[in-house]
C-alpha cells in the first residue's frame, strides 16, 4: 500500500494501497487572525466547524499531512503524539496510533485537547467531541487552493496564524517560480503516473494530476472514466505511449526504471525508450501539506531535462 496520504484515501474503495473546488475559509471566527481563544475553525468539507476554547497543549495528529504541517507553522511543541504513518519530520513523536483503526481509549490516553484527522473517524469522532475533545478534520485536499486553506486552518486551530500565513506565502512564491523556469511547449507532454505495479494512476483532475498540470502535463488516464485514480491495463499504457513515466512505488515496491523496461511490450514506449523514467517520493507525491513546493520543485527539474 502506499504511503498514508490523498493517494490512499482516493484509492481505498478501490482496494489499492479529485476536480478542483472552492475551499472554505481557513476560519469561521472573528478572532482567528488575533491570536486570541476560544476560536471556530472550519472542519471537513461540508461546512463543518469546530470551536476550540483555548490554545491546545497536547495534540494528537492521525495524519501524516497534519503532522508535517503541524511542524512547519510552529506547533512541533504541541504534539504529544502523531499516527504510525507521520515520518516527517523524523523527531516527531510516532506512536502505535492508526487513523484507519482508530482506537478511543489510545487516543485518549495522550490527554489530548485537540486531536487532528484527514478521514472522518465516525463514531470515535462524536465520542471525543462527548468527551470534550475537539477533532479538527482536513480531507484530502482536492486543489492547491485547498491545500493552502488548510494549513492556515491548522495554523489558526494551534494559535500560529501567522506562521501559517507565512508558510503559505512562501510555497506560493517558491511553486511560482518552479513553473516559471519551465517555458511553454508547442506540445503538451504526456505521463503516466504509477501509484502501484498493478497500474493504478492519477487522471489531469486529481490532485497530482493538478501539480503536472502546472507544467502543460496531461495525463493519459484522462477520458478513461475511472475517476481520478482509475487503474488502466498495460495493453492501454503501451498504446497511449506517454512522454514519462513517474514512479510513486519505487520507495514503497521497489519498483526501478529497469524493472518498467523489462515488462512485455513497455520497451517499445518512448519514455522507456528515450530514458525517461523517474522515480518520485511517495511521500511527496501523497501528502498536501508544506512540502508540495518540493514536489513541484521535483517536477521542474523532470521536464527542464526534456529537449524542447
Amino acid at each position: 500500500m502506499i504511503s498514508a496520504g490523498f493517494a490512499v484515501v482516493a484509492l481505498v474503495a478501490t482496494g489499492c494501497g479529485s476536480t478542483t473546488t472552492d475551499s472554505p475559509p481557513a476560519a469561521t471566527s472573528a478572532t482567528a487572525s488575533s491570536g486570541e481563544f476560544p476560536r471556530t475553525i472550519a472542519s471537513g468539507s461540508d461546512g463543518g466547524t469546530v470551536t476550540i476554547d483555548a490554545m491546545p497543549r497536547s495534540i494528537v495528529s492521525l495524519s501524516p499531512t497534519a503532522t508535517e504541517t503541524l511542524y512547519a507553522v510552529g506547533a512541533g511543541e504541541q504534539v504529544a503524539a502523531v499516527d504510525d504513518q507521520s515520518d516527517y519530520p523524523a523527531d516527531a513523536p510516532k506512536t502505535g496510533l492508526s487513523a484507519f483503526t482508530p482506537s478511543l481509549e489510545a487516543i485518549v490516553a495522550y490527554d489530548p485537547d485537540l486531536v487532528i484527522t484527514s478521514t472522518d473517524l465516525g463514531l470515535v469522532t462524536s465520542t471525543l467531541a462527548e468527551a470534550g475533545i475537539p477533532t479538527l478534520l482536513v480531507p484530502a485536499a482536492t486543489s492547491l487552493d485547498d491545500a493552502y486553506s488548510q494549513i492556515e486552518r491548522v495554523a489558526d486551530a494551534t494559535g500560529h496564524d501567522a506562521d501559517g500565513d507565512a508558510v503559505v506565502a512562501q510555497m506560493r512564491s517558491r511553486i511560482d517560480a518552479a513553473v516559471a523556469s519551465v517555458p511553454d511547449r508547442d506540445e503538451p507532454l504526456t505521463y503516466f503516473h504509477e501509484l502501484d505495479d498493478t497500474l493504478y494512476t492519477v487522471s489531469s483532475a486529481s490532485f497530482v494530476g493538478q501539480i503536472y498540470g502546472l507544467f502543460g502535463l496531461t495525463s493519459i488516464a484522462d477520458g478513461s472514466g475511472a475517476g481520478d485514480y482509475p487503474q488502466l491495463s498495460a495493453e492501454s499504457v503501451i498504446t497511449a505511449d506517454p512522454d514519462i513515466v513517474f514512479l510513486a512505488d519505487a520507495q514503497c515496491c521497489g519498483v526501478t526504471a529497469e524493472s518498467v523496461a523489462a515488462r512485455p511490450g513497455w520497451g517499445s514506449m518512448t519514455a522507456v525508450r528515450d530514458g525517461r523514467i523517474f522515480p518520485m517520493d511517495e511521500d511527496l507525491s501523497s501528502r498536501w501539506g508544506p512540502r508540495i513546493a518540493d514536489q513541484v520543485e521535483a517536477v521542474a527539474a523532470v521536464v527542464q531535462q526534456i529537449p524542447m
